[in-house]
């Protein structure tokens, strides 16, 4: 996987991703297994850029025997805490420490956008059984909701023109202003190519809740502590108002793709 500041930003923030970082409902688990045209239990599963385990643990409870790659420090070690009866190892999707045609599934949970393609394409295909899945998702707040778009303007503009840190590529945080949304590409020249798929879900979270997520993205991180509390004192005013009780219902919509190689 690509290593850049970015991408080693969640190391120092392992435990504030797990804890705030949403989970994915399991209709995103029963469209995989649709896809795939098979079932997660009994098959042999590589999480790749597996983080804290919040894709993996959900096809271990499945069924399938999992084992999870990771490159950062960080998050490995928060994994081990989190879920010790899943094997981790390190590595990275360009250069997966896996035996060739071992594998049912090959998942990438908002990791796939960290890889070169030129390099995470053959090692799918050399790690994936004959037939074996490729599926890759993101999990996106959705900016249908008025109050969610509102938020991903302020986020850009933070970032572009009024944040301390100005000119992160204007990158967010969330939804479609998201970090990695605008360098999130599928590979071409996979054998059947992909079938794409949204499911849409919600959670309710306290607001202090919904503001600790942001800043548990990558572009927050970079930040620092002074520039990231400025932003989130001021969402927590504008927000306020909007979420009288202090609960925050955060709309999402997964975009889950899968190959058959």
């Amino acid at each position: 996987m690509t290593t850049t500041p970015r991408s080693r930003s969640f190391d120092a923030a392992a435990a504030l991703y797990a804890a705030y970082r949403p989970g994915y409902p399991e209709a995103l688990h029963d469209a995989v297994e649709e896809l795939a045209g098979r079932a997660f239990a009994g098959a042999r599963v590589a999480d790749v850029g597996a983080g804290t385990g919040i894709g993996t643990a959900p096809m271990h409870a499945r069924g399938a025997e999992v084992v999870a790659v990771e490159p950062g420090d960080g998050m490995a070690a928060e994994f081990r805490v989190r879920i010790p009866g899943i094997p981790i190892v390190r590595g990275d999707g360009d250069r997966l420490p896996l035996a060739g045609a071992r594998f049912d599934f090959l998942t990438y949970a908002q990791a796939w956008h960290w890889t070169d393609p030129a390099m995470a394409v053959p090692e799918a295909r050399r790690v994936l059984k004959p037939g074996g899945a490729l599926a890759i998702w993101w999990n996106d707040l959705d900016e249908s909701a008025r109050w969610v778009t509102e938020q991903g303007g302020r986020i850009r503009d933070f970032f572009e023109t009024g944040g301390p840190r100005g000119g992160l590529g204007g990158a967010g945080a969330v939804g479609g202003a998201g970090p990695d949304s605008g360098f999130r590409t599928l590979p071409r020249g996979l054998e059947s190519g992909f079938t794409t798929r949204t499911v849409s879900w919600s959670r309710r979270i306290p607001l202090e809740s919904h503001l600790a997520n942001l800043a548990s993205h990558s572009a927050f991180l970079l930040l620092g502590e002074a520039g990231t509390r400025e932003f989130l004192d001021a969402e927590r005013a504008r927000l306020d108002p909007v979420f009288p009780d202090g609960v925050v219902e955060e709309p999402y919509v997964v975009t889950l793709s899968v190959a058959v190689i």
